[in-house]
């Protein structure tokens, strides 16, 4: 009788820790939560890549495989467009190219950020090389698409001439390149903010 009176008077009376009394509990990210965010990043950042590499080549395919030949007048007088009649077009191909070979590189680097989300060296690296890109590929997209405004529109006042009435096809592989360039140019701007928020994380 008197140790189920003792047990009882012991439940009831145990006191209340002033230690978390009227204190907020503040929960921190675990390392592990912070591991499977950056791998989430790093899946991420590996999926633009090969979307920013389908672009890349589709614009120095398209671009580089671009010629017509208008299929009146004969043989020995013809009126041919070809991408390497103007350097600029040269350039966006070279430009392009470039690129998809560094996406190319890039990839084992992607994967080895996701094995090891905490790696900040490779992240650095690939932020830098990213940046460059950038400027390339936008630059290169740019000027071809001048010509390619020229080629639609004309220009009377240099005397330039509308040519895309008659090289329909010509222009609209063009134009498509570019469009396909600029894509690539905008992930790349992505991938820089990607990279540069997740070297802050760190």
């Amino acid at each position: 009788m008197d140790s189920t009176k003792n047990t009882e008077e012991t439940a009831i009376n145990i006191p209340e820790s002033k230690s978390t009394k009227g204190k907020h509990v503040v929960y921190t990210a675990t390392p592990h939560h912070q591991a499977g965010w950056k791998r989430g990043v790093g899946i991420f950042d590996f999926i633009l890549r090969i979307c920013a590499l389908v672009a890349a080549l589709a614009a120095t395919t398209t671009m580089g495989t671009t010629d017509q030949t208008l299929p009146f007048f004969t043989q020995f007088f013809q009126f041919q467009a070809s991408y390497d009649d103007l350097p600029t077009f040269m350039f966006f191909v070279v430009a392009n190219g470039i690129a998809s070979g560094y996406l190319v590189l890039s990839l084992p680097f992607s994967i080895v950020g996701i094995v090891r989300p905490h790696a900040a060296g490779i992240k650095l690296l690939l932020l830098i090389l990213d940046t460059v890109l950038v400027a390339f590929t936008t630059a290169a997209a740019a000027a071809a698409a001048a010509i390619v405004y020229l080629a639609h529109n004309g220009n009377s006042n240099t005397n330039w001439l509308a040519i895309c009435q008659q090289f329909t096809d010509f222009c609209q592989r063009v134009s498509g390149a570019v469009v396909a360039s600029f894509i690539a140019a905008a992930i790349f701007i992505f991938l820089v903010v990607l990279s540069a928020v997740a070297l802050r994380r760190h």
